[in-house]
C-alpha cells in the first residue's frame, strides 16, 4: 500500500516548501504534484528530498502536455514522478457529445503514448461531469476508458458518487484500469458548506471500508492519494485523515 497527499488539498498553506517538513509526522512521505508546486522544481525537489518526500504521481493539464510536452517531462524527470494524470476540463473545454468524447480520447491516448516513450504510464484523473449520461445515453467515463485503451485510471471514487453512479460498480468493470485512487469524503447532505460540502476522511458519509475492500480486491499495488477540494484547516485535515486511513487500511484485508 502507497499513501500519498494530492498537494492541491494544501494550496492554502502560505509556505509550500515549509509544509513539506510537517508530512511525515503524520505519517505522509509521498504526495501528489499538481500545478501550484511546480513554480521552482529544484527548490522543491531539494526541500522534498530534505524531508525525505517522494512524489510517485503528478498532475498535468492536458493543454499544457499538448503544447509543451517536453516541458512536463522535464518537471516529471526533475521531481522523479513516475505516473502522471490529467485531471480535468473546464466546463467550456468539455466535449457536449459521444462523438467529442471520442475525440478526447484519442487525445488521451497519444499523451499516453507520449510518456510511454519515457516509461511513463499516462492517465486520466474523473469528477463528476464524466459520470453524467449524454443525450444519447453514453456515459463519457465509458468512452474515455474504451476509447483510449492505452490510459490508466486515478479513481476519484467521491466524484462518481457525486456524479450519481455506484463507484464499487465502476471498480469492478474497470478495474483493471486503475493504478491511483483519491480517498476523500462527502460531508452530510447540509453541513460543511464552506467546505463545498467535503469532509474529511471518516467524518463523512462515504463507506470507505467497503472501497477499500473493493479497491484491494482489484490490486494490492494502487496508490491511495488523500485529497479535500477545499478544507477549513488543511494542515488539520491531513493529519486527521491520514490517521483515519491508516485505521481503515488495517481493517481491511487483501
Amino acid at each position: 500500500m502507497t499513501l500519498a497527499l494530492q498537494l492541491y488539498s494544501m494550496r492554502e498553506c502560505a509556505d509550500q516548501i515549509g509544509l513539506l517538513a510537517q508530512l511525515p509526522g503524520m505519517g505522509i512521505t509521498q504526495v501528489e504534484g499538481y500545478g501550484g508546486v511546480y513554480g521552482d522544481v529544484p527548490a522543491y525537489r531539494s526541500a522534498m528530498d530534505a524531508n525525505g518526500v517522494s512524489m510517485p504521481t503528478a498532475h498535468m493539464a492536458l493543454a499544457d502536455i499538448e503544447a509543451d510536452f517536453d516541458g512536463t517531462m522535464a518537471i516529471v524527470k526533475a521531481l522523479g514522478v513516475k505516473q502522471v494524470f490529467a485531471p480535468y476540463l473546464e466546463e467550456k473545454d468539455r466535449p457536449t457529445t459521444s462523438a467529442g468524447y471520442v475525440e478526447l480520447a484519442g487525445r488521451l491516448n497519444a499523451a499516453a503514448k507520449a510518456y510511454a516513450a519515457h516509461g511513463i504510464p499516462f492517465g486520466w484523473h474523473n469528477h463528476d461531469f464524466e459520470f453524467v449520461a449524454l443525450a444519447d445515453g453514453s456515459t463519457p467515463m465509458d468512452i474515455l476508458l474504451d476509447n483510449a485503451p492505452d490510459i490508466t485510471w486515478e479513481a476519484d471514487l467521491a466524484w462518481i458518487v457525486r456524479g450519481g453512479r455506484d463507484p464499487v460498480e465502476y471498480i469492478a468493470r474497470y478495474g483493471n484500469r486503475l493504478s491511483v485512487v483519491h480517498v476523500k469524503d462527502i460531508a452530510a447532505a447540509g453541513t460543511n458548506l464552506d467546505e463545498d460540502g467535503w469532509a474529511d476522511l471518516g467524518a463523512g458519509t462515504m463507506d470507505w471500508a467497503a472501497l477499500l475492500q473493493a479497491c484491494r480486491n482489484q490490486s494490492p499495488n494502487l496508490i491511495y492519494a488523500l485529497e479535500h477540494d477545499k478544507p477549513s484547516d488543511p494542515v488539520a485535515y491531513a493529519r486527521h485523515s491520514a490517521a483515519a486511513f491508516k485505521t481503515l487500511w488495517e481493517n481491511t484485508h487483501d
